[in-house]
């Protein structure tokens, strides 16, 4: 006899699911196992990922941790799901993705169906012309330091599908492996480099900033990529003050601002004069600054212009060099 089945999962959305971990390939997780050996038995492992997940008794393994370097210095720690999980993730992505999406401030950029990195760039760009201040801001170790039970209330607001909540809660209480094979259990942070992470990143951050600076500073205009965000202001005084209203907001939700990456920035060009620290910024590998550019005339003048910041190269060159 089979196991009975507590959820309604449909064998097609866990077909459908492994096509698009598939198309995106990835590194193995800690059993090792790559997609092409998930591949040897394939009709068995989805078969029995489905039975699992239906009966309520899938449980995720650790996930592989390894570090990469940041282009601004130090190690990022990447969490890396074996493909089963990495499947299972996408099955909950696939459910709770829709539900969610339509709910989304305009100006999160990061992770989203028809949004761009490029876009949000583009966006900055524009909104640097229009005010002359941008707060950049840093939320430190964002990853790392996500509340699970701020996150689950999120999650609950938006779905009350008991499977979903189920297997989210184990995801984010699932181990990370070490590379010595020490485990080491987690009472916060959700792994980067985990299927399901960014959607849940992204719904912690509409609520915890996205919805508040609607409510509270609707006149101020921003770009969200996932943690990385610019807010645009009439004055140094307004940036100041925002700056110390986030930080307090972030507070109340568990997170802190970095308070050597978190700045104010003065968007000088020909039309802006006065001198000031801070008067260049970087988002999302390019570097906004003052730089010589041509009008339609013909005739030089400055701007406030983005271009790829010099980590971007740098990156670029070691790939390219390898």
């Amino acid at each position: 006899m089979g196991q009975a089945r507590s959820f309604e999962i449909s064998k097609q959305v866990v077909w459908e699911a492994y096509k698009r971990i598939r198309a995106n390939q990835g590194a193995c997780g800690v059993d090792g196992e790559s997609i092409q050996d998930f591949e040897v038995n394939l009709k068995d492992n989805l078969y029995k990922l489905w039975n699992r997940m239906s009966s309520g008794s899938y449980f995720p393994p650790a996930v592989r941790r390894v570090e990469i370097p940041k282009a601004s210095g130090g190690k990022r720690p990447l969490g890396i799901p074996t493909v089963t999980d990495r499947i299972a993730q996408m099955v909950v992505k696939m459910y709770l993705e829709p539900k969610v999406e339509p709910c989304f401030h305009e100006d999160s950029y990061g992770y989203r169906p028809k949004k761009s990195a490029i876009e949000a760039l583009g966006v900055a760009r524009e909104r640097c012309w229009r005010w002359d201040w941008v707060l950049d801001l840093d939320i430190r170790g964002f990853f790392d330091n996500l509340d699970h039970a701020l996150l689950m209330r999120a999650v609950k607001k938006h779905t009350d599908c008991k499977w979903v909540v189920l297997y989210i809660e184990r995801w984010l209480k699932a181990p990370a492996q070490l590379e010595d094979g020490t485990l080491v259990n987690r009472d916060k942070g959700t792994p980067q480099g985990g299927v399901i992470s960014p959607l849940l990143a992204n719904l912690f951050l509409h609520y915890a900033l996205d919805e508040w600076m609607k409510r509270k500073y609707p006149e101020i205009s921003f770009e969200r990529y996932a943690d990385d965000a610019v807010f645009h202001c009439v004055s140094e005084r307004k940036a100041k003050a925002l700056m110390v209203a986030i930080g307090e907001r972030l507070a109340k939700c568990r997170l802190e601002l970095h308070p050597e990456k978190t700045k104010i920035v003065y968007c000088k060009d020909d039309r802006r004069r006065g001198s000031y620290p801070n008067e260049k910024f970087d988002f999302l590998g390019y570097t906004f600054r003052p730089r010589g550019a041509v009008n339609r005339s013909g005739e030089l003048f400055v701007g406030f212009n983005p271009a790829v910041s010099n980590d971007a190269v740098k990156s670029m060159r070691q790939t390219m060099r390898t």
